[in-house]
């Protein structure tokens, strides 16, 4: 029978009936059991019948790793997962500067097998010692080695056998670049001046090219000027013309209209870029109104434009522009000829002690002469110009010739 309790919310159901008193308290102790895995209930001890031990729990059992493969199985041992490796700025940066001088160094080993070489100084009975610094004799000859008959005309070169036959130099320097902080110089010794050729007697300068090349042009010099020379660099007509051009010309500031009348090179005064053939007419040009002096005034021109032509070469926008840089790499093998001593960091040396032509950071003068004609030297004020160079002191201005 069910009963109910009619109260104020109908027929809602009474409880159960709590279990008889008599009911098993094991009954009730496996209703409050904790689950497995859940260690001891709170309620064991209302639980635990009288006169029953509190139950022991035994610990989990230590956690095994999993067996491991004899060494001598036949299987190789596993490897640990590779780890990605992630670049560093460090890394990078050290990357790139290791491909710069790789590519530094390739530069170097080309030109140093690829330049031209000649037997130019040699030792012989009597000549200068080394003294203090470093000295090159530059030399611009006429050789047309390598132009063809359209090259000569469009370069207006002469006739060969015209200027006399035989390979005779325009362009005679002497760079000094001292050991100490003094300036370095840059000399121009005027092709016309007259010395003594060894075994050939006095006559001109150049002609010791013509009768004897390079090597007894440099004993010639070394004769006159008591200057001993270290290094020799050589260019020609067409090696010359083709560096220019290599770096898409050469910005020059020309003061007056130069036309030559042999020739036929014609500048318009005024700032511009000089390419190939107008800068080799530049170089030689003396049979002009802007030139009055003749050679005293074509080796003034030449300083000025071996200043800018060194200064456009070492500039980043040269350096760094690959339209220029690289037919510049492969013109100059074929332009230069250097002493067969000398080596690829011997020419930087140079470059870079020429860099200040343009800004002064350079002397630059012409043997001191007696007349205009620059067949004579001034024996006087050429000897403190000589003996200033050997011993690495500042030349006076008394002596520069400009």
């Amino acid at each position: 029978m069910v009963m109910t309790y009619r109260g104020d919310d109908g027929g809602r159901r009474m409880p159960p009936p709590r279990p008889p008193a008599g009911r098993s308290r094991d009954h009730q102790r496996a209703q409050m059991m904790p689950l497995p895995g859940r260690g001891r209930s709170p309620y064991d001890e209302r639980t635990r019948p009288m006169g029953t031990r509190e139950p022991e729990y035994a610990p989990p059992p230590p956690r095994q790793d999993p067996p491991r493969r004899p060494a001598d199985d036949g299987y190789p041992p596993s490897r640990p997962p590779r780890r990605r490796r992630r670049w560093s700025f460090g890394k990078v940066l050290g990357a790139l500067v290791l491909v710069f001088v790789v590519f530094l160094a390739g530069i170097w080993v080309y030109l140093e097998f690829s330049i031209k070489r000649v037997d130019a100084l040699a030792d012989y009975s009597g000549r200068p010692v080394a003294a203090s610094g470093t000295n090159w004799l530059i030399v611009g000859s006429d050789s047309r080695e390598g132009l063809t008959a359209e090259d000569e005309e469009r370069l207006a070169t002469g006739d060969v056998a015209a200027a006399g036959g035989g390979q005779r130099t325009d362009t005679i320097m002497v760079a000094h670049i001292p050991d100490n902080s003094t300036k370095p110089t840059l000399l121009s010794l005027p092709r016309d001046s007259q010395v003594s050729i060894p075994g050939k007697g006095k006559n001109k300068i150049n002609a010791a090219f013509s009768l004897g090349g390079p090597k007894l042009l440099a004993q010639t010099v070394e004769g006159a000027t008591g200057l001993h020379i270290d290094h020799y660099a050589e260019i020609g007509f067409g090696g010359f013309a083709k560096i220019v051009d290599a770096i898409g010309g050469v910005d020059m500031c020309i003061d007056k209209d130069m036309n030559d009348t042999m020739t036929g090179i014609d500048i318009k005064a005024g700032c511009q870029s000089l390419d190939g053939r107008s800068a080799l007419g530049f170089v030689r040009m003396r049979h002009s109104a802007a030139t009055p002096r003749s050679d005293l005034d074509r080796v003034a021109n030449q300083r000025k434009f071996i200043g800018a032509l060194v200064s456009q070469i070492a500039s980043p926008g040269t350096l760094l522009n690959p339209f220029d840089f690289f037919p510049l790499l492969s013109s100059a093998p074929d332009a230069l000829t250097m002493d067969s001593g000398d080596h690829v960091h011997n020419l930087a040396g140079l470059a870079l002690a020429m860099r200040g032509i343009s800004s002064g950071g350079v002397v630059t003068t012409t043997v001191p002469v007696t007349s205009g004609s620059a067949e004579n030297w001034d024996k006087a004020k050429s000897k403190q110009l000589f003996d200033a160079l050997k011993n690495d002191t500042e030349v006076p201005d008394s002596v520069i010739v400009n």
